[in-house]
């Protein structure tokens, strides 16, 4: 029997991914693995917008709560990961969804990766005395795109060591792909994140931010991205209730204009609307039997 098909749906924050998704793996056997180098860690739910109880109920997902926040999970135990999981997918003759918006995660997987070596701890020391300004400099002087987060030290830091000579990869996506990117409307798309980021906030993101700074502390890498610092602000009363809503919004809405960019390299892809993508990926599915 002829592997099943991997579909990946990719696309910006809110998009909807997760709900077509969802939908579609319910309705064709088939199992999530989710690509989102936020949702890795465990603990964090509601600041990094895991599917729900609902979805995790409806369908299987993979990828969720792999390592605690004060440890470190890199792109290459990512495709690992994934390649292991989309096999054993497919072995219980299910059909593998690859759903989110890293980039360099879902093209690890897409294009095969091969990692390189561990870094070499003197250039890295070289590296890190650099500042973030002076790493974005150097990726542009060595034609290394930017990491899906340019402000990261640690991602500029390893986007340099990858750069383009330890870090092999096909030309052509894998075999057996379908890989469809989701379009949204601007203002719509605006909407969605304002939305959800009111969703947190009434959900407590603060007191589960609260609970993960008093036990990993404000610093670590994991609580210095996303949502994490805006609530650290809220409780040191620098900001009120609405205005780290509106700061989170401008956050995600320029997460979404930089992963938008990160994807539109990949020529691969098929931009479709939900529902346009819903029909695309339904005939694809269809057409097996």
């Amino acid at each position: 029997m002829e592997a099943r098909p991997l579909i990946a749906i990719v696309g910006p924050t809110a998009s909807g991914k997760t709900a077509l998704a969802v939908e579609l793996a319910e309705k064709y056997g088939g199992e999530i693995i989710c690509a989102d180098s936020r949702t890795v860690y465990r603990s964090m739910d509601i600041g990094t917008a895991k599917p729900t109880l609902d979805e995790k109920h409806r369908v299987p997902h993979w990828g969720l709560d792999l390592v605690d926040p004060g440890q470190t999970y890199t792109a290459a135990e990512f495709k690992d990961y994934t390649d292991q999981k989309i096999a054993e997918i497919r072995s219980r003759g299910h059909i593998p969804f690859l759903v989110g918006g890293t980039g360099l995660y879902v093209d690890a997987v897409l294009f095969d990766y091969e990692f390189g070596d561990s870094a070499d701890p003197a250039r890295r020391r070289e590296l890190e005395q650099m500042n973030i300004a002076q790493l974005q400099e150097l990726c542009r002087e060595n034609d290394v795109p930017l990491p899906e987060n340019d402000k990261n030290k640690r991602h500029l830091i390893r986007a340099i060591e990858r750069g383009g000579s330890n870090n092999r990869r096909r030309s052509e996506p894998v075999d057996n792909s379908f890989i469809v990117g989701i379009t949204t409307d601007r203002e719509e798309l605006r909407r969605r994140i304002e939305h959800r980021a009111r969703q947190m906030f009434a959900e407590d993101v603060i007191r589960e931010a609260e609970k993960l700074a008093a036990r990993y502390g404000w610093d670590h890498e994991s609580m210095t991205g996303n949502i994490y610092p805006i609530c650290h602000l809220y409780l040191e009363g620098k900001l009120s209730l609405d205005e780290a809503v509106q700061k989170f919004v401008v956050q995600d809405w320029r997460l979404a204009k930089r992963q938008l960019t990160w994807f539109k390299r990949n020529k691969f892809i098929s931009w479709l609307s939900l529902d346009e993508a819903e029909s695309r990926i339904t005939s694809v599915l269809d057409s097996e039997h």
